[in-house]
């Protein structure tokens, strides 16, 4: 049986979970997000904890039950605490900055990027080389902080480009001559 998928997940205080046919609603502090609940997977809501059972044990819903019970916990913590993502930018030039609602990034193109964040996301430029993306969906947050690291991977000669904070990059040797 799936280790994850025994696990109850709690609900901090006011935090409400609904079970409407195939979907299952977290609302919460924050928001209202919605998971997916596949067709072989239970949902049973109590006061402070939900409990997901598999109907049978074929290999389908063996594979479904801890992923539906780590988006449900992934729901349950974005309605209440958020998700964050941090970036950092490294190199001479290199800056972001919030115009309005959009990200403006120069990272060495002849070009200003504008990026503009879905509904949902929030983005904030701490100094001129640290973005914040945060929200209450994971997986959109993981996307945008993505979207925006592909704009300039970083390289691995000297290093530059949009990484994540902590990320480390693999440094290579440059060419030496005669």
């Amino acid at each position: 049986m799936s280790r994850i998928g025994k696990k109850p997940v709690t609900l901090p205080k006011g935090v409400k979970v609904t079970v409407t046919g195939s979907e299952a609603v977290v609302e919460g502090a924050k928001g209202k997000l919605s998971c997916p609940i596949p067709a072989g997977i239970t949902l049973d809501v109590q006061a402070d904890s939900v409990t997901l059972t598999r109907i049978n044990d074929e290999a389908q819903n063996r594979a479904y039950h801890g992923l539906t019970r780590a988006l449900l916990g992934n729901a349950v913590t974005g309605v209440t605490e958020g998700w964050k993502k941090e970036l950092d930018i490294v190199g001479v030039g290199y800056k972001a900055a919030m115009d309005g609602a959009k990200l403006r990034l120069e990272l060495g193109y002849s070009h200003p990027i504008n990026y503009e964040a879905p509904a949902g996301i929030q983005m904030a430029v701490e100094k001129a080389t640290h973005i914040v993306v945060s929200g209450i969906d994971r997986q959109l947050v993981g996307q945008v902080a993505a979207d925006i690291r592909k704009f300039r991977k970083p390289e691995p000669y000297k290093g530059k480009g949009v990484m994540y904070t902590g990320e480390v990059i693999r440094r290579k040797a440059g060419k030496t001559g005669k």
